[in-house]
């Protein structure tokens, strides 16, 4: 994961405070919101890193066909990971 659990909270406390000042939120239990936010996030990120997970296991399978055919490693990572992502309907 990209963020320790330290930075996820302070984003979704970022996010919380900004909907707050644009009167896009009301809210009577700050804390519990905050904490279901912050879950949230950490949800998403961990798809990404098992979905991230999963693509080098799947390049790892087809190493010696990328390094035969020269494909650069990380733009077919990308196309995999996007394609996967589809499928899964994770939002990258």
């Amino acid at each position: 994961m990209r963020l320790n659990r330290n930075q996820i909270e302070h984003l979704a406390s970022v996010i919380l405070r900004n909907l707050n000042k644009e009167g896009k939120l009301i809210v009577e239990d700050k804390g519990r919101l905050l904490d279901e936010v912050t879950a949230l996030l950490f949800e998403e990120f961990q798809k990404e890193d098992r979905l991230d997970q999963e693509v080098r296991e799947i390049l790892s399978q087809h190493m010696e066909k990328i390094r035969r055919e020269n494909i650069e490693y990380q733009a077919m990572f990308k196309e995999v990971k996007k394609k996967l992502a589809r499928e899964k309907g994770i939002v990258l």
